[in-house]
Formats: C-alpha cells, sequence, structure tokens
C-alpha cells in the first residue's frame, strides 16, 4: 500500500515513515501542502492513504482534504495535529477528513489508524489475494502454492518481492509495464538503477521455483510482466 505523508517537521515526519516503511508501506513523505498537491495531481491514483499534518505551509491540511473531497475523490484521509478542541475535530471531519489524530501520540494507535482506514476502504487492499494455486497473504508477506495434487508449499518474501508479486496478482494475465511497477512500488525519492526491477523479478522467480511455481511470471520482450499461471 502506497502513502502520502504530508508532515512538516522533520523528527516527526521521518519517525512516522521509518514506522511506515518498517509495517511495509510505501511512503511518499513530503513537507509542503502546495508541494503535496502537485504530488496528488501527478500520482493520485497511486495512492491508497493519505495522511495530512494540519498545519502545513503552502497549503493546510484542511485546504488539501478539501479539494480532494470537491473533485470527489474517496481517498481516505488521516489529519494529524495538536489542536484537540471539539470544534477543531468537528472542522477537520466537515472538511473532509475520515480519521483525526490528536498530538502527542503513540506510534502502536497510528498504526491502528491506519489499518482501520485500510479495513474501511475500498480502495485498499484484500487480506488474500489467489490466482489459481498461487496464494499471497497480505497481513504475513508469505506466498502459497498448491499443485494440482493438492500439495501446499510457502515462501516468505523480502518487502519488495512481494509488492511485486501482490501488484501482478492484482491484474492477472495483464501486461504490466516494468515502469509501471517502479512507479506504483518504488518511493518517489528513491534513487534505482534502470534494471532494478528486472532484477528483483528475477530474484522473485528463484523463490517462486523453489515452491514448484515455475514460469508464472512472463517477460514480454519490450513491454513488461505478465502473471500467467497455468491451469
Amino acid at each position: 500500500m502506497r502513502i502520502l505523508l504530508v508532515e512538516d517537521e522533520p523528527d516527526m515526519g521521518a519517525t512516522i515513515k521509518e514506522i511506515l516503511n518498517r509495517e511495509k508501506y510505501v511512503v511518499d513523505w513530503v513537507q509542503d501542502g502546495a508541494e503535496a498537491w502537485e504530488y496528488i495531481q501527478d500520482r493520485l491514483a497511486d495512492y491508497s492513504l493519505a495522511i495530512f499534518d494540519w498545519s502545513l505551509p503552502g497549503l493546510t491540511g484542511l485546504e488539501l482534504c478539501q479539494r480532494l473531497r470537491n473533485r470527489k475523490n474517496p481517498l481516505p484521509i488521516l489529519v494529524l495535529t495538536a489542536k484537540d478542541k471539539i470544534e477543531d475535530r468537528v472542522s477537520g471531519l466537515d472538511a473532509g477528513a475520515d480519521d483525526y489524530l490528536v498530538k502527542p501520540f503513540s506510534i502502536p494507535e497510528l498504526l491502528a489508524r491506519v489499518r482501520a482506514l485500510q479495513r474501511r476502504s475500498p480502495l485498499l487492499q484484500p487480506s488474500r489475494l489467489q490466482v489459481d494455486g498461487l496464494i499471497l497473504d497480505c497481513g504475513t508477506r508469505i506466498a502459497y502454492w498448491q499443485s494440482l495434487e493438492g500439495q501446499i508449499r510457502e515462501i516468505s518474501l523480502t518487502n519488495k518481492e512481494f509488492q511485486i508479486l501482490e501488484y501482478l496478482m492484482k491484474y492477472p494475465r495483464q501486461v504490466i509495464q516494468s515502469d509501471r511497477i517502479r512507479r506504483q512500488i518504488w518511493e518517489i525519492n528513491d534513487y534505482s538503477y534502470s534494471n532494478v526491477v528486472a532484477a528483483q523479478v528475477r530474484r522473485l522467480r528463484r523463490k517462486l521455483a523453489s515452491i514448484d511455481c515455475n514460469n508464472i511470471i512472463e517477460t514480454v520482450p519490450g513491454l513488461g510482466y505478465r502473471l500467467n499461471p497455468e491451469p
């Protein structure tokens, strides 16, 4: 799941990003509301959740909420703020926020609220994906392969391997361009060498082959990759 984090306090933003990364979320962190709006306009379809601080330079978190809702966009939004009066909470929710978290807050509470928005939102992931005999548990990050004879084998995946397989399983038998995979899975400010997707796919294929799940990821020359399981 990709999250847009907009927080202008460097220490707070870095801490939240680190925690979310540790929980396997892809996070784009910006510190200015106007810059965040540019991200939203360029990459809105890539995000599954937004976390906005209330007080931001450029555009406030509430203004970002209002702009999204004025465009009828259902992106789930969590607002962070030091304002704890009832009228402030009402203002935040009326502006379009789905949830509201008062600073200072605990990291477990932040993660619980992110998970709650994940459960409620139709934009976010199911807990389990299955394409023919290939099964992906989105909670444990474990892949399973069930053979025609009914034998089930499992393998743990790294974060990037999991994210690539998850993305391909969302669009089975469709060709997914390498650039599209990179755009979805790698953070904007990450440095990535040109064949980073190919390198990760090679590792993923080797792991899948180790559980007798062979040739399931097809390379389409000049285009990208396709999850193409045999029936």
